[in-house]
């Protein structure tokens, strides 16, 4: 086990996210997976580096015609 120092203020912000029953350790690491799902969620729903349907099927029917 560690220590963790934290402002006041950040302490109070960390409790307000817990529920019944959760100590410290819980909240954090609840909130980790909650990061970490919603950074892969953003990562699949991102848009960047995507080409519409109509377009990869045009550039596929270019490079191996039936």
């Amino acid at each position: 086990m560690t220590t963790i120092a934290l402002p006041k203020g950040l302490k109070k912000k960390l409790r307000g996210f817990g529920n019944m029953g959760e100590n410290y350790s819980d909240v954090i690491a609840r909130l980790l997976e909650d990061a970490r799902e919603r950074r892969l969620q953003d990562f699949l729903m991102s848009s960047e580096g995507c080409v519409p349907v109509e377009d990869a099927l045009r550039e596929a029917e270019k490079r191996w015609p039936r």
